[in-house]
């Protein structure tokens, strides 16, 4: 069974978050969530990103990093929309991981934002909607695309449907069909890594 360290979204540790995180635990594997707004949670994505990017946010790279060296080193990271960023990294930085689950965004390996080569031996699978705004529009889809010709265990999965956080059952952007889907594709990797 793997063990996974889940970053929530822009929006907060939602109980969509968890709710999904839960299911990953039924099937056998641990999944942890941690709370990097501690208990905020947003109504909106422009309220999230403005605590973000306000004067009073933490320092979420240090607090990701803390939280991953309370943690065994053989990690999946997984994140959802913002929170890619956190596992991203880590998954590309920190010796020992064993998988990376990108749902919704995606960093480019290369260039300005580039957290340097993808590790060898680790697989990736990226998940987001093919007409999803920040997702398809703002580029991260691109990036999965460049992610999955230079990785070699590099899947990415696109779903038909414009909504961010799709996997989020409290949120009113919630897909059940999208969500089965891309439940049943992560637990087929879990399995295997």
């Amino acid at each position: 069974m793997a063990d996974v360290l889940l970053f929530h979204h822009i929006l907060g540790l939602t109980p969509g978050v968890v709710e999904f995180a839960d299911h990953l635990r039924a099937a056998g594997h641990t999944v942890h969530t941690p709370d990097l707004y501690d208990g905020r949670v947003f109504g909106s994505i422009e309220a999230g990103a403005a605590y973000t990017q306000g004067d009073d946010a933490p320092d979420f790279e240090a607090r990701a990093d803390s939280i991953a060296s309370e943690l065994p080193a053989e990690l999946v990271y997984a994140g959802f929309s913002m929170g890619v960023m956190q596992a991203q990294r880590l998954a590309q930085t920190r010796p020992g991981a064993t998988g990376a689950l990108l749902f919704e965004s995606c960093v480019p390996i290369t260039g300005d934002w580039a957290f340097g080569p993808w590790p060898g031996g680790v697989p990736v699978q990226v998940h987001g909607m093919d007409a999803d705004e920040f997702f398809a529009g703002e580029g991260d889809i691109d990036a999965a695309r460049q992610l999955v010709e230079q990785v070699e265990d590099a899947e990415l999965f696109v779903y038909r449907g414009d909504v961010h956080l799709f996997a989020d059952s409290s949120l009113p952007t919630y897909d059940a069909d999208a969500t089965a889907l891309l439940e049943k594709r992560v637990l087929e990797f879990l399995g295997r890594v």
